[in-house]
């Protein structure tokens, strides 16, 4: 409604088909398979002339003139954007999450700015600065105020924020390298770039499943970006790689969905899951030259084990194990060595 650069615009010959509203038809059909819907909005907007004005010289990413020394074109900005997010909040149906990129777009005091500039990191070798600080205040607690009351339990993501309106971390194209004591979603780019690019090459079946197995025994959640093309189609690459998760989840995602890290997290090539009040989750990451599985697997006592059966997902029969003085031995059966149940990371569940 507040711009009219979108394929809804009378000037896009696509602008009469019934489906035109792209984001709205995208979000309708994630809900009706049951996912949950987040729309991503950048706080800067470079084709935005309250932004970029296009009488100053861009610097760098940062708003190209001083707000405070123009403060009726900052506040037009400032209605633009919360006018936006607003009507994705109201015209869109039930919003489950706000992803805002662009962290440099915020509230700075005087004192912040200051401190920023005498600071040498922010300077290169060379001495010059690397990136301004400049206050770009879009009033970010009145805007979530404004969207929580059409959208009750938005969970809201102001990115590289700290504060009450970053809901949860997003380390972006890395994982941390060990569990953190707050909510955390690593955004990884499957292949290639954040946009559809030619022949990108994506990860293969054991990248992504190694990835998955060691974001969420840190405790995180995985956003697993994978570009459409124009025609909104994805590269056979990416199919590829979603259906080797697939198939590998289709074993083991209860170790998966629903668990919780547990200390020690990770030992070696193996990480631990669990679910609390029930099974803990030891998935043994095989190396490209494993494909047949060990005969024994030995975990050390630095897992709390409480347990009277131990179970390989994707075979019936509980195995056989025992205690060592300084942890445990499970058996796997030869059948199973020659013959596992899936590819890439093997599960064992142990059972209270």
């Amino acid at each position: 409604k507040y711009t009219n650069y979108k394929i809804t615009d009378a000037d896009c010959p696509y602008h009469t088909n019934p489906k035109a509203n792209v984001t709205k038809e995208i979000f309708d059909a994630f809900r009706a398979e049951g996912l949950w819907v987040g729309p991503y909005f950048s706080k800067p907007d470079w084709h935005n002339d309250d932004y970029w004005d296009p009488y100053f010289p861009p610097m760098d990413r940062n708003v190209n003139y001083d707000p405070a020394a123009y403060p009726d074109k900052w506040e037009s900005y400032v209605q633009f954007t919360q006018n936006q997010i607003l009507e994705l909040m109201s015209d869109y149906g039930p919003v489950d999450i706000l992803w805002l990129d662009g962290g440099w777009v915020r509230q700075n005091s005087r004192k912040d700015i200051e401190a920023y500039y005498h600071d040498s990191s922010n300077y290169s070798t060379d001495g010059f600065l690397k990136t301004k600080l400049i206050n770009q205040d879009i009033r970010m607690d009145e805007l979530v105020e404004k969207a929580r009351k059409k959208q009750p339990g938005l969970i809201v993501v102001d990115r590289a924020v700290p504060g009450k309106n970053q809901n949860y971390l997003t380390p972006e194209n890395r994982v941390p390298d060990q569990a953190l004591p707050f909510p955390w979603e690593s955004c990884i780019i499957a292949g290639g770039s954040w946009s559809w690019i030619p022949n990108a090459t994506y990860m293969s079946g054991r990248e992504v499943v190694h990835l998955l197995v060691d974001i969420v025994a840190k405790g995180g959640n995985l956003l697993l970006n994978i570009a459409p093309g124009p025609e909104g189609q994805w590269h056979e690459g990416a199919y590829e790689m979603l259906q080797e998760m697939g198939a590998w989840m289709d074993i083991n995602s209860e170790a998966i969905y629903g668990t919780r890290a547990i200390a020690p997290y990770k030992s070696g090539k193996i990480c631990f899951t669990h679910k609390p009040e029930g099974p803990t989750y030891s998935i043994y990451m095989a190396d490209e030259s494993e494909s047949e599985m060990p005969k024994e697997i030995i975990l050390s006592n630095d897992l709390p084990l409480n347990f009277k059966k131990v179970y390989l997902l994707g075979f019936s029969n509980p195995l056989e194990f025992e205690a060592l003085e300084s942890g445990w031995r499970v058996k796997i059966p030869e059948e199973i060595q020659t013959n596992p149940p899936c590819e890439y990371a093997w599960v064992l569940k142990f059972q209270p």
